[in-house]
């Protein structure tokens, strides 16, 4: 029978320990909010004094006992992780420490303090921000769950992995603080168990990117930087030198600015305007970027604005520019179409602003944009401009069209080409939520330059897949749901998953639960990069769209995008699993005796 006194608990006599060398011994003690928690503990007698120790191997759960001891140190005959018996403190770094416990020894008895760490809180920041410098993922994952236990942490995760990322990175931000802002803003969609897993993922990209990178030392701002009367010129300036490809003169002027004091609204201007200057560069990934930053700052109440905006300026001032490239010159020039649509810009949004409101012809540009007459397409732009559709209405309406290029996507194509239609997508999207952020007559440039790539991707819908045909329903919609995990288990099921989301919410499926089975059977796979992308875009636009015909095609085409690289080999799910199981305190290993 457990005796205690205040945090200690009778263990075992001593003469037991020793006798034994390695004896097992399983307490249960009393969290803060008063959880009775199990604890299996190895004692160990070495060199006359006992130790105690968690008998599970942080790594894997693989049983202590069962190990190796030398010179007061505690190797896993597993993977061969090394623990210092009298803290816990590991010497292999990928295994995480061992707890350990304080032993006093009362009348040749054995007692053991099981009290929690004195601030669990800073312990695991600290684990996390070793996880995020050493890129072990087990630690990481870890973290994440423990801090994850309370809500309100999980901003504070966030912010840790978005300020490591911008700092010890010196070419900027990428993919990896890119997929990590995609996780924050899925969290909503999710169910409660699948939160850390999404921010796990994030900040594992996030300590991959950074793995075995130079730093970033940040540029100081100009000398006198403090006098908003400057930001005018700081913008010009800045515009100036991402033209000529100069970063550092273009970073000194974006920090001169927010030292400046320019507005949020101001600083988003400046970077949509340079991004969108030169034609659909880099195949919109800086503009995408750029929009996950400014999200990024959102959602930590725009905490180091400098240091994460700054980040992107190398991406600008690298990025290749499109009317460079022979497809768009040749054998039609888009870039001169769109450079004469640009000089009819401001007269269209002039004549427009009276009739906003008024317009609603989206039924009729839909077929124009996905047609093969790309002078056709800038022109019906601009008469919708002129008719009264609003800039963000109309960044929305050309979004659609580019979700209809994957939704529509022919399987008959080279598996590369899916990253065509993708790129088109995530950059309109970001467009348009940069639109609601700033309608900017800059900004609407990168409709045009979506539309152009919408032309351009005609062909991936040669011939078109159909759509979900809307009659086609069943009964029960849940039932459909218990379907999509197993089909995704399996390779070439893009149709049948786009006509099953198609069908079940045609149906009166409830929205929620399939976004949160998305989410769910995305975060099982192993990372990739515009898998992610696509998914969180989709989300966002499903939930302007809602359940019309618009909405559901926006999801179809993310799941049949989604369908199309599954299965992964789901590695880095295991290693969250584990985590996730560590946590419990489930038993991993059973002896076989």
């Amino acid at each position: 029978m457990q005796t205690r006194t205040e945090s200690f608990a009778h263990a075992a006599h001593v003469d037991e320990v020793r006798k034994a060398g390695r004896l097992v011994v399983a307490l249960r003690s009393s969290s803060p909010s008063g959880v009775n928690v199990g604890h299996t503990i190895l004692l160990i007698h070495e060199n006359d004094k006992i130790y105690a120790v968690d008998n599970r191997c942080p790594h894997m759960g693989f049983p202590l006992h069962r190990g190796t001891v030398k010179d007061c140190i505690l190797t896993c005959d597993w993977h061969y992780a090394r623990f210092d018996l009298m803290s816990g403190g590991t010497f292999d770094s990928w295994a995480d420490d061992l707890p350990a416990f304080p032993v006093e020894i009362r009348e040749n008895e054995v007692w053991i303090d099981l009290a929690a760490h004195a601030d669990p809180l800073a312990h695991h920041r600290q684990r996390l921000q070793d996880g995020l410098e050493q890129g072990i993922p087990l630690i990481i994952s870890k973290s994440v769950i423990a801090l994850l236990k309370q809500e309100k942490y999980t901003t504070e995760a966030f912010r840790m992995g978005l300020d490591f990322g911008v700092s010890y990175r010196q070419s900027g931000w990428d993919t990896g603080l890119t997929i990590h802002t995609c996780m924050m803003n899925l969290l909503p969609y999710l169910d409660a168990i699948d939160k850390p897993r999404a921010l796990y993922h994030g900040l594992a990209a996030v300590a991959r990117d950074t793995s075995n990178q130079p730093p970033r030392f940040p540029i100081q701002p100009l000398p006198g930087s403090n006098n908003p009367e400057k930001i005018p010129v700081l913008q010009h300036w800045f515009r100036q030198f991402v033209e000529v490809r100069d970063a550092e003169g273009a970073e000194r002027c974006l920090a001169s600015a927010i030292a400046a004091g320019a507005s949020q609204t101001q600083l988003a201007q400046m970077l949509f305007t340079v991004v969108t200057d030169h034609r659909y560069i880099d195949v919109g990934h800086p503009l995408d970027f750029t929009n996950k930053a400014l999200e990024a700052l959102d959602a930590t109440a725009w905490q180091n604005a400098e240091l994460v905006l700054t980040s992107l300026v190398s991406g600008y001032t690298s990025a290749t520019r499109m009317e460079e490239s022979r497809s768009w010159r040749s054998p039609v020039d888009l870039a001169a179409i769109l450079q004469q649509a640009f000089a009819e810009l401001p007269a269209a949004l002039a004549e427009g602003k009276n009739q906003q409101g008024s317009w609603g012809d989206r039924d009729s540009l839909l077929p124009i944009l996905l047609g093969d007459n790309a002078q056709a397409i800038a022109d019906s732009l601009l008469t919708a401009l002129r008719q009264g559709c609003s800039e963000v209405d109309l960044a929305g309406i050309v979004t659609h069209a580019t979700a209809l290029r994957i939704a529509q996507f022919s399987t008959n194509n080279d598996f590369n080409d899916w990253d065509s239609a993708h790129h088109t997508f995530t950059f309109a999207n970001a467009v348009h939520q940069g639109m609601k952020r700033v309608a900017s007559a800059e900004l609407l440039r990168g409709v045009f330059d979506a539309a152009m790539s919408v032309y351009l991707d005609r062909f991936l819908n040669v011939p078109a897949a159909r759509l979900p045909n809307p009659d086609q329903t069943v009964e029960d919609p849940a039932e459909l749901l218990h379907e999509l995990p197993e089909l995704l288990d399996r390779q070439q099921q893009v149709n049948r998953v786009g006509e099953l989301v198609g069908s079940y919410l045609y149906s009166g499926g409830k929205p929620e639960l399939l976004l949160a089975l998305l989410g769910k059977l995305l975060l099982r796979e192993d990372r990739q990069f515009h898998v992610i992308q696509e998914i969180e875009a989709a989300f966002r636009q499903y939930s302007r769209l809602g359940n019309t015909p618009a909405g559901i095609h926006v999801l179809v085409a993310a799941s049949r995008y989604l369908a199309a690289h599954t299965p992964t080999m789901r590695s880095q799910e295991q290693t969250y699993q584990m985590a996730y199981r560590l946590h419990r305190g489930d038993r991993l290993f059973e002896d076989v005796d």
